[in-house]
């Protein structure tokens, strides 16, 4: 039965994700454009040349990251929606973790180095705790996961921006956002000729994505994590603290969350800015995650399609005179179908009314 399932959430993706093109396409017809030009400037925005495809690997990165942030407590039958506030958080730690040690360090190469690895960790530390949050209110206060992250996106949202527009400012940057990285602090650019994507940064994910599979699938961690998610009597039975690792798993969740923020800070954008303005990374990662069945793995390819259209998006605005949100138009309708079936099968299991639906 569990194979069979497998089979059709695969069905499930790929057919979304065909009827959302097709939909798609139709519209642009109806709305007096060339149908074929605009699946032609998708293809090209996406793949079409060794400039489309780094700026299509570097937003796959960092869906990739965040959809497996959100994979991890999904399958684990916790709802982590503030992946987008630990994104946040993560990548704002590690510019200011950076910023604030680098004149204490060398400079150079070890120096950058060192400080790389600091800043990530950080990230990682803060994207944990502040997932770790609404864990501890879920497991002990019985607190809806889904209102409590929801809340905590906003308000890391809001609480960075103001000290990015304050406290940690750069008085002497025109826009509102953090110092920049020093020179020597970032990936190389290898491979790519694209200062904005490294393949550190590609390898990187997909050791993580490799990693948690192995802890999810491998280790006992990972089997008492889906087990406490989605039959917490069962396993307080068998000897797991349940309302732990709630709290675990929510952390484990946002550590991956941070180190995406963390990558999106140091191979991107080189400082941190208003994030109410760098994208909805953890809120599209949930569709993400939800088109790859809450697989690790799966996230690969569906992180490519998601970061495919951002990068189409761009292309086809400046090539062509179809409107750009109907890019955005045929991402909802990606998560639309896909959400829907998903979201009730998670429903069904959890509540204990899918019967023998698995």
């Amino acid at each position: 039965m569990l194979e069979a399932s497998v089979l059709e959430r695969i069905g499930i993706a790929i057919a979304s994700t065909a009827l959302a093109l097709l939909i798609g396409l139709v519209i642009v017809a109806a709305a007096g454009h060339n149908p074929a030009r605009f699946a032609y400037q998708l293809i090209v925005g996406s793949f079409g040349s060794g400039r489309a495809v780094a700026r299509t690997l570097r937003y796959s990165v960092l869906f990739v990251l965040a959809g497996v942030a959100v994979a991890i407590a999904f399958r684990a039958g916790v709802f982590n929606i503030g992946v987008q506030g630990q994104f946040v958080v993560g990548g704002f730690t590690t510019v200011v973790t950076i910023v604030s040690l680098a004149p204490y360090l060398p400079e150079g190469t070890i120096g950058g180095v060192v400080l790389v690895v600091v800043g990530t960790v950080a990230a990682i530390v803060a994207g944990g705790l502040y997932a770790a949050f609404p864990g501890v209110l879920k497991a002990y206060g019985d607190a809806n996961e889904i209102i409590t992250t929801i809340m905590l996106n906003f308000i890391a949202i809001g609480f960075v921006g103001w000290l990015v527009a304050g406290r940690f400012g750069d008085p002497e940057a025109t826009a509102t956002r953090t110092e920049r990285l020093p020179d020597n602090v970032g990936f190389p650019s290898i491979l790519f000729d694209d200062p904005n994507l490294s393949i550190v940064g590609i390898v990187v994910t997909l050791a993580v994505v490799a990693l948690v599979a192995a802890i999810m699938t491998r280790t006992r961690f990972g089997y008492d994590m889906v087990t406490s998610g989605h039959q917490e009597r069962a396993a307080t039975y068998s000897g797991v603290d349940a309302k732990r690792m709630i709290v675990s798993t929510m952390t484990f969740s946002g550590m991956v969350a941070g180190l995406a923020g963390a990558i999106f800070a140091i191979m991107i954008q080189g400082y941190f800015t208003d994030p109410s303005g760098i994208g909805n990374y953890g809120f599209d990662a949930i569709a993400v995650s939800l088109l790859a069945a809450n697989n690790p793995v799966g996230v690969i390819p569906a992180g490519l399609l998601f970061g495919g259209l951002e990068s189409a998006g761009s292309h086809v605005q400046i090539n062509s005179d179809v409107p750009v949100q109907l890019i955005d138009g045929i991402v909802g309708l990606v998560v639309l179908f896909v959400a829907v079936p998903e979201l009730f099968r998670m429903l069904a299991q959890r509540t204990g009314l899918g019967g023998d639906a698995e």
